[in-house]
């Protein structure tokens, strides 16, 4: 896999697997391996922290496996989104990933 694209690999699966869901992903130190995300989504609503994770990381049991070694990862509703997303500046040039189901 390369490394240029396996960001991208890691949004669309996410994606693909969470309904609604805006992805944000970066290569914090630029390794192919360190990855930090942002998945901001409608059906996280009502749902407990530990389940949002666990629904992100099952999509991305193969990536781990072949060339992930650590994602940093950060769940949110809409709503939270739109109160915490200042704090995270790396995500305003746009998301990896975006698809709404309507």
């Amino acid at each position: 896999m390369s490394e240029a694209k396996i960001e991208t690999i890691i949004a669309e699966r996410i994606g693909e697997n969470i309904p609604n869901a805006e992805v944000f992903v970066r290569d914090m130190y630029n390794d192919g391996e360190h990855f930090e995300s942002v998945v901001i989504s409608s059906a996280f609503e009502g749902i407990p922290l530990v389940k949002q994770h666990q629904m992100v990381m099952t999509a991305l049991k193969e990536a781990f496996q072949t060339s992930v070694h650590a994602l940093k990862l950060k769940t949110f509703t809409p709503t939270k989104w739109k109160e915490v997303h200042a704090e995270f500046k790396w995500t305003e040039k746009g998301p990896c990933w975006h698809k709404s189901i309507n």
